[in-house]
């Protein structure tokens, strides 16, 4: 249930409460923030969020080296996340099921990519490792290779965990700690004199705030508008299958992602779970949650058995749609302040790799609003501004 808002002004409110939302307002109090904080979502199931429709992996193969960093404080938050939050013993131990992710490159242009991203995570601490496809067969012998020229994987902090006990987590620690959370809708913002005064609600209510901070996922492009702000970040569809293998791979199988755009991950219970898209990737309809059945069929499964030839005999047990929030300009974040709309902070454009920056990207922008830059990590490369001077820090390492 939603809670009761008890006020009619806050000193932030943040428009999202998925796992992004829930980080600022969570580091907000761990980091003693003295002021009233609002989370205000369309759904407070967040049965379709972002959060709740992903991989729940974490990996720092990542082709920037302030990617890498973000991504091993998240693993630090995750694998600590009971000493993080106060050794309260209701929060569970998690753990991160290490079984990689392996890219597999089927090109000397690939290949060249991927030993140059190599280097970048190396650098910054990471264990990867790049294997010949002789490499690949002795370690994973049930792929086929013919095609293959190199592969990348790294087994420390990267794998599935439980995103949604960390998710679940961050809002209940926050609304212990005084947050408060109402479900509606964001219908307009009251802008002038470069601030934004106000928002209004689909209850007509009116709510004044100090700090408006969008965290709308693959909506934030809808809700950047109604400040005024072209913010290039849009829904794009992604499809999840569950399959179980008749008979299940003999050991872990790593978060493949195949040159033909299909990812495939180990399970559990001999069940894998596979995902992509295929052919062209427009923008979709917010609400648009509609499952094209014929690919399985028609691309999934064909590309499964082409690459691991034990999944010709499988069953599909289920599927779902999800969206990304894509940032169509360098698939990166777009964190901090606008430049124009001083008290309009971003948290958003994550193309795929939100959930495990969230930690990270939430600790950043409460630092923000905490003391006025950033303590840790300097996520400034983050900024706005990079819009509107055309330089992009783009992330190839995308999913």
């Amino acid at each position: 249930m939603a809670a009761v808002r008890e006020r009619e002004s806050y000193d932030v409110v943040i428009v999202g409460g998925a796992i992004m939302g829930s980080a600022v307002a969570w580091f907000l109090t761990d980091l003693g923030f003295d002021g009233r904080v609002l989370v205000i979502d369309r759904d407070m199931s967040f049965e379709r969020s972002a959060t709740a429709t992903s991989t729940s992996c974490i990996r720092q193969q990542f082709s920037t080296g302030l990617n890498v960093k973000i991504s091993q404080f998240g693993a630090e938050f995750i694998t600590n996340l009971r000493g993080f939050m106060g050794c309260d013993t209701r929060v569970p131990e998690i753990a991160i099921r290490n079984f990689g992710y392996m890219y597999l490159a089927d090109s000397g242009s690939f290949a060249d990519d991927l030993r140059a991203r190599a280097a970048v995570q190396v650098a910054a601490g990471a264990e990867t490792r790049l294997l010949t496809p002789d490499q690949i067969a002795e370690d994973y012998p049930f792929y086929a290779l013919d095609d293959i020229v190199l592969g990348s994987i790294n087994t420390r902090d990267e794998g599935y965990f439980d995103s949604m006990a960390v998710f679940e987590w961050l809002r209940r620690q926050a609304r212990e700690r005084g947050v408060e959370y109402v479900e509606a809708d964001v219908t307009g913002m009251d802008v002038s004199g470069g601030q934004v005064r106000s928002v209004t609600l689909s209850t007509g209510e009116r709510i004044t705030c100090g700090h408006l901070i969008n965290a709308a996922g693959p909506r934030a492009g809808h809700v950047a508008a109604m400040a005024g702000i072209d913010l290039p970040v849009e829904p794009r569809k992604r499809y999840s299958w569950v399959f179980r293998a008749q008979v299940p791979l003999d050991r872990d199988l790593p978060l493949t992602i195949d040159p033909s755009g299909l990812h495939v991950r180990e399970n559990g219970g001999g069940t894998y779970q596979a995902g992509g898209y295929f052919g062209d990737d427009p923008a979709v309809g917010f609400d648009d949650f509609d499952m094209d059945h014929g690919l399985w069929e028609s691309e999934v499964w064909p590309l499964l058995a082409a690459r691991i030839p034990q999944f010709e005999a499988i069953k599909l047990t289920h599927g779902w749609v999800g969206h990304y929030e894509m940032n169509t300009f360098d698939h990166n974040a777009i964190l901090g302040p606008h430049p124009d709309v001083g008290n309009y902070l971003f948290i958003n454009g994550f193309s795929g790799h939100g959930l495990q920056q969230a930690p990270a990207m939430g600790r950043g922008l409460a630092e923000w609003l905490c003391f006025g830059a950033y303590r840790t990590l300097d996520l400034g490369g983050f900024h706005f501004d990079r819009l509107l001077s055309g330089a992009p820090q783009a992330e190839k390492a995308v999913i």
